[in-house]
């Protein structure tokens, strides 16, 4: 499990690399995209090389419905844990990798959920 979600490393990709990845921004994605979202950037690539821009999405609703689900309150910190969890596993398995902007499914933000409260427990 990743320990410092500002700063850290993934991998190994499915090419056998690992990734620097860097916490840039949280924001909601209405005020930059029209979207009822929050935004979470940040900048990744295997060692050595020039850094991507990633941002991830996390629909308003789903993390509402996730918060109350949880019990867990609706917080920048979380959504950024949520964000990196789900970074983290696109590394991995090289699912959506050479995409800027990614969209996260409500059954991957609660498996992020529930990664972070086993860490925690």
């Amino acid at each position: 499990m990743v320990e410092n979600f500002r700063k850290f490393k993934a991998g190994p990709d499915p090419f056998g690399r690992t990734w620097d990845v860097e916490f840039r921004w949280l924001q909601t994605g209405i005020s930059i995209r029209h979207a009822d979202t929050v935004d979470v950037k940040f900048e990744a690539a295997p060692d050595g090389e020039p850094k991507y821009e990633r941002v991830i999405a996390l629909a308003h609703p789903d993390l509402l419905k996730l918060s109350q689900a949880t019990g867990h309150p609706l917080t920048d910190p979380w959504c950024m844990k949520i964000a990196a969890l789900h970074l983290e596993n696109m590394i991995e398995s090289g699912e959506d990798i050479e995409k800027t902007l990614v969209t996260v499914r409500y059954e991957e933000m609660a498996r992020c959920a529930k990664e972070l409260e086993a860490a925690h427990a």
